[in-house]
C-alpha cells in the first residue's frame, strides 16, 4: 500500500497497522490530528481474514477523521483489500466517510496489484484537493479537456519520449517545493514525488536531510557551514529570490544536486516494488517484497535524461545543467543529455491529449534542448591512471583521439543535430557498456555542450581533503565550460 500511494505521487503521512505497537487510543488521537487528503485501506487476499480489516474500520469509525480541505465533505477512504471484507467495512464505515472500494492490492500471494489503487489516487486528487483551488470551478467551464496536475502531464510526455526515441528515459521536475523523478524502462513507467525536497520553500527540508557537509563538498571555495545554514534559512523564508552573486549561485547548484541525489534514491528504491500491474513473484519472494532490491533503473541501460525546473533549464549556462546532472544521476556508460526549454513539458502532456502530432512536433523541435552525450566508464582507478582511450569520427567531423585520466572530464565540440563514431577502449577494470576493459564502438549525438567524457568513475567519488576536493571541482567546471561562455569563467 505504501509503494502504491508513493508512486502515485502521494505524500504518505503516517502508517497504521493493528500490530505498529501502538495503542488504540494512541491510533485514533493520530488519526484525528493528521487531517489528511485521503486514506488508503488495505490488508488481506482475497478469501482471507477479515478480522484486522474490521479492527481497523472500527478504528477510523472512533476517530471520525476530517478532511483537510472542504467543509461538509467526507473524508474519501480508498478501500484496496479482502474482497470478502469489503461489504462488512462499508457497513462500518457508513455515514462516517466515503469508502471508494478498488481492486485488492494483494489478491493473492504472489501477485500485485498496484494499478487500480493509484489510479484512485490519482481520480481522487483531481475532484477533491484540485477542485479546492480558488477558481477551480470556473476555470473547468472554459476548457474542452480534463486539467492535469503537473506531474501527471509531465509524464505523459516522458512516456511519448521513450515511444518515439525508443529508448529508456529518466526525467527529472525539480521545482521550489517538491522534486518529481519519472523513469521509462521496458514497458513500464515510474513516477515518484520527493515533497520534501525542493529549491525554495523546501530548501530547509534539503537541508536537514542531506546535511550542509554533503551541500558543502559541492562548492569549489571555501564557504563555512554556518554561512551556507544562514543562506538557506534566507532563501526559505524569501523563496521567490533569485541568486545574485556568484556564490549565491554556487550554493544554489550545490543543494541541487543534492536534492536531486536525495529524489532520485527514493525514485530507485521505489522502482523495485512497481514492475506493473500484475507482477508475479514466486513463493520465495513473497517475504521479502518490502525490502530493497534489484531496481527497475538500470543506469548502463538508461538512453536519455531529460532535466526541468527552474535551477536546470534556466541555468546560466547550458553546461552547468549537465554538471548537475552528471553529479546528481551519475550515469553509466553511453547516455545522452537534454533539457526542457522553458518548462514546456507540462503543457505539452496536457496538448498530447488533445493533438498529439502537434504536442510531439513542439516537443521535439521547441521544448528539448540537446545538451549533448555523456560517456562514463563505470569501476575505479587511482587519480590520474589512464582511464579511457577514445577515436571520434564522423562526416564533417574532423577526427579526434586522445586519453583521459581517471578523475577528470574531457568535452569534445560537437554541434547539435550532428552525429559521429566513437570507439572507446576502457582500462582493464573499466567497463564503457561492452564489459571490463572491453572495447565499444558506437554512434554519439552533439549538442550545445558536446560529447562529455567523465572519467571520474562510478559511483562518483569526491576527494576527501577539502583543498583537493575543490581543486578537482574547479577543474571539473572548467573542463566542461563552452566556449560561448567562457566570458562567465569563474576565477577562483
Amino acid at each position: 500500500a505504501q509503494r502504491a500511494a508513493l508512486g502515485a505521487g502521494a505524500i504518505v503521512i503516517d502508517v497504521l497497522a493493528v500490530d505498529d505497537g501502538r495503542e488504540d487510543f494512541e491510533k485514533i488521537l493520530r488519526i484525528r490530528s493528521i487531517r489528511p487528503d485521503m486514506i488508503l485501506m488495505s490488508g488481506g487476499t482475497d478469501g482471507g481474514t477479515v478480522n484486522h480489516l474490521l479492527d481497523m474500520a472500527e478504528l477510523l469509525r472512533s476517530a471520525d477523521p476530517r478532511p483537510r480541505l472542504g467543509r461538509g465533505f467526507r473524508l474519501p477512504v480508498i478501500f484496496a483489500g479482502n474482497y470478502d471484507a469489503r461489504a462488512p467495512v462499508g457497513e462500518i464505515l457508513d455515514g462516517v466517510v466515503d469508502v471508494r472500494p478498488v481492486e485488492n492490492l494483494r489478491p493473492v500471494l504472489e501477485r500485485e496489484n498496484l494499478g487500480p489503487a493509484r489510479e484512485a489516487i490519482h481520480d481522487l486528487f483531481l475532484e477533491h484537493v484540485m477542485a479546492q483551488a480558488p477558481g477551480y470551478d470556473k476555470l473547468t467551464t472554459w476548457v474542452s479537456t480534463e486539467i492535469m496536475p503537473t506531474p501527471m502531464a509531465v509524464g505523459e510526455m516522458v512516456q511519448l519520449a521513450a515511444r518515439e526515441l525508443k529508448t529508456s528515459v529518466i526525467a527529472v521536475d525539480i521545482g521550489g517545493a517538491t522534486t518529481d523523478i519519472f523513469s521509462v524502462f521496458g514497458d513500464t513507467f515510474n513516477r515518484t514525488v520527493s515533497a520534501n525536497l525542493g529549491l525554495s520553500y523546501s530548501v530547509s527540508n534539503v537541508l536537514a536531510e542531506a546535511g550542509a557537509e554533503n551541500i558543502e563538498r559541492w562548492l569549489p571555495t571555501p564557504i563555512s557551514l554556518g554561512e551556507i545554514r544562514n543562506r538557506l534559512r534566507n532563501k526559505m523564508i524569501r523563496p521567490t529570490t533569485i541568486p545574485h552573486t556568484m556564490e549565491d549561485l554556487l550554493i544554489e547548484q550545490a543543494v541541487a544536486r543534492e536534492a536531486l541525489r536525495l529524489a532520485f534514491h527514493h525514485h530507485r528504491s521505489l522502482a523495485v516494488g512497481l514492475k506493473g500491474i500484475q507482477q508475479q513473484r514466486t513463493i520465495a519472494d513473497v517475504f521479502t517484497q518490502t525490502a530493497t532490491g534489484e531496481s527497475l533503473v538500470n543506469m548502463m541501460e538508461l538512453g536519455l535524461i531529460i532535466g526541468s525546473g527552474g535551477v536546470l533549464s534556466h541555468a546560466p549556462a547550458r553546461w552547468q545543467a549537465a554538471l548537475m546532472m552528471l553529479d546528481a544521476f551519475q550515469p553509466e556508460g553511453v547516455t545522452k543529455l537534454a533539457v526542457d526549454s522553458i518548462f514546456m513539458m507540462p503543457h505539452l502532456g496536457v496538448l498530447s491529449r488533445v493533438q498529439p502530432d502537434a504536442a510531439h512536433e513542439v516537443f521535439v523541435n521547441d521544448c528539448l534542448i540537446n545538451l549533448g552525450t555523456c560517456i562514463a566508464p563505470v569501476g575505479e582507478l587511482k587519480p590520474g591512471q589512464p582511464a579511457l582511450r577514445f577515436i571520434l569520427n564522423g562526416d564533417g567531423v574532423p577526427t579526434v583521439e586522445g586519453e583521459v585520466p581517471f578523475g577528470q572530464i574531457v568535452r569534445l565540440d560537437l554541434a547539435k543535430d550532428t552525429t559521429a563514431e566513437v570507439t572507446l577502449q576502457p582500462a582493464r577494470r573499466l567497463d564503457v557498456g561492452a564489459g571490463r576493459g572491453r572495447t565499444l564502438t558506437t554512434r554519439v549525438e552533439g549538442g550545445v555542450v558536446g560529447v562529455m567524457l567523465d572519467c571520474r568513475g562510478r559511483p562518483l567519488r569526491l576527494p576527501v581533503d577539502a583543498e583537493d576536493r575543490r581543486r578537482a571541482l574547479r577543474s571539473w567546471l572548467d573542463a566542461m565550460r563552452t566556449e560561448a561562455h567562457e566570458a562567465e569563467r569563474v576565477h577562483v
